[in-house]
């Protein structure tokens, strides 16, 4: 009897039905193996199958990706869990069939597409290719698309939908999560990051178009139809032409001594943060060359996200030591956030946390409108947003001026849709942020953007040096001003989702059931806010005033002495992170006995509420 060829066993894989004992996977393998025109991520399938691999097939077959704070996010590879071909073709699907039930006009307007630099070789997979599979979905039904034609930071996205009036947009990144991971990130008309019930709505209509249409891998398309268009000259222009709303020492900029180095961690940042220089009349920022070009490995970082600090930022502060440039600028890889570093007097690097630069922002944009309002301009019509995890020196500042401050739930999509209804409401926004690193000046996007995050920060610098003032010293008077505001945020990671569970389930029934600590340690515990059921012990009704968000974990604890906590699950990583700020009014100047306070504070936090070592939480690594 003749050997079967291995062409006989992939026919007799692909057409024989699946008995792993499991009718449920049975079916997403026959699926999987049917649908995916991918070799590479459907090898990896018959691989599993060929070997038995039962457990890791449903792993990746038997669920499916969810909204987080930013959009649709997983590691690149094979499977329904996972972003890669299909799964990209399954959510264009959903959102034609949501975007068609929405918009009457659909066609008319059409979609904005963009992509970062991620990729990965061992399932052909990479953000220009899944916006090519993103564009053919839409162009395959007669949608008008805006696909930009190169990488573009995020923000162009949003900026682009609003100005193109285009009824929404995708871009394809995971901005600085590892290198294995990617994302699927949507904006709606307004140019915000979707929220409830979009979210929601979107993964019912994927789930009812699970089957790729005809068409929609025909990724041809995007060479050949007449319905794609390329948005990229015409939207970097206009937004450097945008930038100069919020530029407002244009001559000064182009006077100063100080050079600034720049980062764009492999990402797509370089070019931009060059035009948005120019645009400001400075001269160039000197780039870190190993890092200046996209690199889908991040081969000179150990993570590519500048939050982590000096030790990521070693070839930048390198550089800047042997160019004598005193400033440091990190774009992410998709140049939606931004870290800086300032060389200080002791030959030191000091690198501003996310909360720390916040405090300069607004101290900076407040500063500005002042001085270049109108006179009848009311400062109670002016607004600044930060998320609730984020320091309170913005509320500090506006108690103090008369303006409004808002907070949000975590994440850019909630500030976004905020910043959206003060804008139709004829409020003015002037700065908005999160302490990931995560700012927005001005109003042009809404959403965080690192291109002109970088620029303002060096303007505020170039400003201050005329008057021999660095940013940390600044940073000391704003304190001075409107009361210390110290803060640490860390996290730890967390692999089993069943620990994160128990672990919050055991704060809300702490002493008894259904009952919150009220105490952590020594320090008593005031009120408590649980995002994640409503609660919240200091409203009357004790209702939470911000939204419940029922998918995620989130507690927050006020002490008595004055210390602001909050427990919470990423978004879009297994962590779970803890923020932690002490907010002193201007009279208490005794730094180190504030510092003190919140670090005794914080071991309490984590010895008594999260409890590493009995949970098996694997500290954050500096």
């Amino acid at each position: 009897m003749a050997e079967n060829t291995e062409e006989d066993l992939n026919s007799n894989l692909l057409h024989a039905p699946y008995h792993t004992g499991d009718p449920q996977l049975d079916t997403a393998i026959g699926q999987w193996l049917r649908w995916d025109k991918n070799p590479k991520t459907k090898e990896q399938i018959e691989n599993l199958l060929r070997n038995g691999m039962n457990k890791e097939l449903r792993d990746r077959l038997c669920c499916r990706m969810t909204f987080g704070t930013a959009g649709l996010r997983s590691a690149m590879g094979a499977g329904f869990c996972y972003i890669n071909d299909l799964t990209v073709i399954q959510s264009t699907q959903g959102m034609y069939k949501y975007l068609e039930r929405c918009f009457s006009d659909f066609k008319q307007r059409g979609f904005v597409v963009g992509y970062d630099t991620r990729g990965q070789v061992t399932s052909s997979c990479s953000s220009q290719r899944l916006a090519k599979l993103t564009a053919a979905v839409l162009l395959a039904k007669d949608v008008p698309v805006y696909l930009f034609s190169r990488y573009v930071p995020t923000p162009f996205v949003p900026y682009a939908v609003r100005k193109l009036k285009a009824v929404a947009g995708v871009m394809i990144t995971a901005s600085h999560n590892r290198k294995e991971d990617n994302g699927y990130k949507v904006y709606w008309e307004t140019g915000a990051q979707i929220t409830s019930p979009h979210d929601k709505e979107i993964l019912k209509c994927i789930e009812e178009c699970v089957e790729p249409w005809n068409g929609s891998w025909n990724d041809n398309l995007v060479d050949t139809s007449p319905l794609k268009r390329d948005p990229l000259q015409d939207i970097c222009r206009r937004y450097m032409e945008d930038l100069k709303m919020i530029c407002f020492y244009r001559e000064l900029n182009s006077k100063t001594t100080l050079k600034f180095v720049h980062t764009s961690f492999h990402g797509v940042g370089h070019d931009y943060v060059q035009l948005a220089f120019k645009v400001f009349g400075f001269k160039p920022p000197i780039p870190v060359p190993e890092q200046k070009d996209p690199d889908p490995d991040f081969s000179t970082v150990k993570c590519p996200n500048p939050e982590e600090g000096e030790s990521v930022l070693e070839l930048s502060l390198r550089l800047a030591e042997k160019e004598n440039a005193r400033i440091v600028l990190a774009t992410d890889p998709d140049a939606d956030r931004l870290a800086a570093a300032e060389l200080q007097e002791n030959g030191c690097w000091k690198v501003f946390t996310g909360n720390e630069l916040a405090a300069l922002f607004g101290w900076w944009m407040f500063d500005c409108w002042k001085k270049n309002q109108s006179r009848n301009a009311d400062v109670k019509n002016v607004y600044m947003l930060a998320t609730t995890v984020s320091s309170k020196i913005l509320k500090a500042i506006a108690l103090k001026e008369g303006f409004h401050f808002e907070e949000t739930l975590p994440g850019f999509k909630w500030i976004g849709s905020r910043i959206k209804d003060l804008l139709e409401n004829g409020k003015e926004v002037l700065f908005a942020f999160e302490e990931s690193i995560g700012f927005l000046c001005g109003t042009s996007v809404l959403d965080k953007d690192g291109v002109s995050a970088a620029v303002v920060v060096a303007e505020m610098a170039s400003y201050l040096e005329t008057m021999n003032i660095t940013l940390k010293q600044q940073l000391i008077k704003v304190y001075e001003t409107y009361g210390y505001h110290i803060s640490k945020t860390s996290y730890f990671l967390c692999y089993e989702p069943s620990t994160i569970k128990n672990i919050f389930e055991r704060l809300r029934n702490f002493d008894a059931p259904k009952e919150y600590p009220k105490f952590c340690g020594t320090f008593a515990i005031l009120h408590v806010r649980d995002i994640t059921t409503g609660y919240d012990s200091s409203q009357p009704n004790k209702k939470s005033v911000l939204p419940v968000s029922k998918n995620s974990q989130m507690i927050t604890f006020t002490f008595q002495n004055g210390c602001v906590a909050t427990l919470r699950t990423s978004g879009t990583e297994p962590k779970i992170k803890y923020y932690a700020e002490m907010c002193a009014s201007p009279d208490q100047s005794d730094t180190a006995l504030l510092e003190e306070e919140l670090k005794k504070l914080i071991d309490g936090l984590i010895e008594n509420f999260l409890q590493p070592s009995k949970n098996g939480l694997i500290w954050r690594s500096v």
